[in-house]
């Protein structure tokens, strides 16, 4: 978004580093400075559009292209009401096409195409199916909480680990600088050869990051996303059926070509039937491919089922 310029009052993400792009329900953008200006007197319209705006529309514009803001936001709108689930409907059939009825939705308010018959059919499926709605938006609600739960969870680690490790990191800057003053203290008050006080502090230094390697790792007992292991969803599963039985023995599949024996690798070089294949590329062979074995399956395809009669 660098080259892109409000286009109120011009101004380039080049010219002003912290230009703040806005964009409102209409999908035509507006730096955050003449956003401010245009409700300077409580109301305003947009500049391309002209149609009325409101302040508390306006949000940050995240993509460069303004259009898909628009159509992020008539889809979060939508599927607000339409956000009927797949066990809602008798058949497959039927869901594919209510998702085909609601893309077309959003595409003809994207595009204004059609816009108030548009609306009209939005407004008469919110008063058919307004139990429905309100059912799947509760259902919906509790799915979005367990979410947020998790990603507050996940917040907090990251917080808390964030500030452990700024302490250790301050602990070693403090430790490194105690161990500079020590080692200029000795070389300026001892008696002893510089170069063995140096090597001294040296050997000290070395055993020290041998014996913080040594040190055992903290035992993890979170995910990433700071859910605890062992913690229990809200639903139950069955448990894993445990078979004591023999233990896996490979066997070699056998296959009946019902037809000539194929030859063996060793054959299809001696006999030259390679050279009638051509060798592989170097990118080829890193992928898998080779020549052997793309040769001797030509021969087995080519003899499979030679020797076979149809059973009277």
């Amino acid at each position: 978004m660098d080259d892109f310029a409000c286009p109120r009052c011009r101004t380039t993400k080049f010219q002003n580093p912290s230009l703040k792009m806005m964009v409102n329900v209409c999908g035509h953008g507006l730096c955050e400075s003449c956003v401010d200006l245009l409700f300077l007197k409580g109301s305003g319209s947009c500049p391309e559009c002209r149609i009325p705006l409101r302040r508390n529309n306006f949000r940050v514009q995240m993509f460069e292209d303004a259009t898909v803001e628009k159509e992020v936001d008539i889809r979060r709108r939508v599927l607000r009401d339409f956000n009927k689930k797949e066990e809602d409907f008798a058949s497959l059939r039927e869901y594919n096409d209510y998702l085909e009825e609601v893309e077309t939705i959003i595409y003809n308010l994207t595009n204004n195409i059609d816009i108030i018959n548009t609306n009209k059919k939005i407004e008469q499926y919110k008063k058919d199916n307004r139990e429905l709605i309100q059912k799947n938006k509760s259902r919906l609600g509790k799915d979005e909480y367990e979410i947020e739960e998790m990603l507050e969870i996940e917040k907090q680690m990251n917080e808390a680990r964030k500030v452990e490790i700024l302490a250790e990191e301050s602990e070693a800057k403090k430790k490194k600088l105690q161990r500079k003053e020590a080692l200029i203290d000795e070389l300026m008050f001892s008696n002893t050869d510089a170069k063995n006080i140096v090597e001294t502090f040296a050997q000290q230094v070395k055993e020290e990051k041998e014996e913080e390697a040594k040190r055992p790792l903290q035992k993890i007992t979170k995910f990433s996303t700071g859910i605890e292991f062992g913690r229990k969803s809200h639903s139950t599963f069955l448990p894993v059926p445990v078979d004591d039985g023999p233990l896996y023995h490979y066997k070699p599949v056998v296959i009946e070509p019902d037809g000539p024996q194929p030859p063996s690798e060793e054959d299809i070089i001696q006999q030259k039937f390679i050279n009638h294949i051509r060798t592989e590329t170097e990118a080829e062979r890193a992928g898998g491919f080779n020549t052997k074995i793309a040769c001797l399956r030509a021969l087995q395809e080519a003899m499979m089922g030679l020797y076979h009669t149809k059973k009277l």
